[in-house]
């Protein structure tokens, strides 16, 4: 979700109304690993390197038809910076280029079993499970090109720049004027008019520019298939042997669309995401777990941030941020309270829900069956409000629970505090 984020800022750091405040979109726990996003590039037609993957020496047959000049041998994490990161067995370098088959091998069974540390993993690394065996190529020159959802324009958005292999924030902040942006008309999809419009803009010359436009063609297609939010090529490479080919992928997915892109959500990887929040999304809640001992369930991430800070305002330091949606259910509640209490450092419990979409009442029924039948013995503080809420307030009364009721936020989370 790093490139959601550095795209943001481009659209806001650039001056041209077209990328002002360009997008906005929910976080997704949906993570694909390198191997896994070349792979439905390649199913769409797009060109990459070939690339064959291995869990070990067991796998060494893979590579008996996988003849290059070079390859380069990349670890599979969820995380950037593997190339200077190190291993916790003490090697170096979590990708390494060989010309020399018969060091594959030995460089796979030095990464895999091993975890590997980098500026964007935890401390004590990510352990690695997969590595990539790819076809080394020599780039000419290197191009950005990116597909986005973008809310102003009501549909994608094509962002180039010829300065490919760089922070485009930096070249958006730097050189505004070397990225060009695109809205494309959903119903008619891109042009072969506008792909080699954005060809020629990235640079690419003679029978080039064709090849190029296929390619960004290919890539706007995949983006429609996998119902995609973002597709980052970073680069999109020229070669010495004129090919047009998308070096380093990033995708993320419509989390709506689900139920109709089973297979590549199936692909989930989970390696470095808490258990809570693989939990929590099993019941469709938003759980992101944070440092403090005041847990907090509210009703959307508006209200979950106003909530935070406002216990931060008051002394204290939220647990959690736990949002159940705008359509909770009684169970929802039940196993939101589970969560919390899983971590042992949550010392109270503040409950914040505006009713809007959400009945209160249900709310209250759910706070009052979830503390009988976990034995909840943390305070428990509920600041409850808009429909139906009178109900609401009557069953924690009549519940006979030790609940402490707030009438606005800011009593809410002074009472959260002093409870502790």
């Amino acid at each position: 979700m790093a490139a959601f984020a550095s795209l943001s800022k481009v659209c806001t750091r650039l001056a041209k109304p077209t990328l002002h405040r360009c997008f906005r979109v929910p976080t997704r726990n949906l993570n694909l690993l390198e191997y896994q996003s070349k792979k439905l590039l390649e199913e769409s037609g797009v060109a990459i390197q070939n690339f064959r993957i291995l869990e070990g020496k067991q796998d060494a047959n893979v590579l008996e038809d996988f003849n290059v000049n070079e390859y380069v041998v990349k670890a599979q994490i969820l995380a950037g910076g593997r190339g200077k990161g190190h291993f916790d067995n003490g090697f170096k370098g979590g990708v390494h280029i060989t010309k020399d088959r018969a060091e594959v091998i030995p460089l796979v069974e030095k990464m895999v079993g091993h975890k590997l540390i980098t500026k964007q993993t935890p401390k004590d690394g990510i352990l690695v499970k997969k590595v990539m065996v790819a076809d080394s190529i020599n780039i000419m020159r290197e191009t950005y090109v990116s597909i986005v959802m973008d809310r102003q324009h009501n549909g994608p958005v094509l962002i180039a720049s010829p300065d490919g292999g760089m922070d485009i924030e930096a070249v958006a902040e730097e050189t505004p004027d070397r990225i060009k942006t695109l809205p494309i008309d959903i119903t008619a999809g891109i042009s072969r008019q506008q792909a080699v419009e954005v060809a020629r803009f990235l640079e690419f010359k003679g029978p080039l520019v064709e090849k190029a436009a296929d390619e960004i063609a290919k890539l706007y297609g995949l983006f429609t298939k996998v119902d995609a939010v973002q597709i980052e090529i970073n680069p999109l490479a020229e070669t010495d042997d004129g090919r047009v080919i998308s070096v380093d992928a990033k995708l993320n997915f419509d989390d709506n669309a689900q139920f109709r892109q089973k297979d590549i959500f199936a692909m989930e990887v989970h390696e470095d995401t808490d258990p809570k929040e693989i939990e929590a999304s099993k019941y469709n809640l938003n759980y992101i777990a944070m440092e403090g001992n005041i847990g907090c369930l509210v009703n959307g991430a508006g209200l979950a941030m106003a909530t935070m800070d406002i216990i931060k305002l008051n002394g204290g330091s939220p647990a959690n941020f736990l949002d159940v949606g705008g359509n909770v259910k009684e169970d929802q509640v039940l196993k939101a309270f589970q969560i919390l209490t899983s971590d042992e450092n949550v010392k109270a419990i503040l409950v914040n829900v505006f009713g809007g979409i959400v009945n209160c009442a249900t709310i209250a029924n759910g706070i009052v069956n979830a503390s009988k039948t976990m034995n909840l013995q943390v305070p428990l503080i509920v600041r409850l409000e808009g429909t139906n809420v009178q109900a609401a307030k009557q069953i924690l009364r009549q519940s006979g629970l030790k609940i402490q009721s707030a009438i606005d936020l800011d009593e809410a989370a002074k009472k959260a505090v002093q409870s502790i």
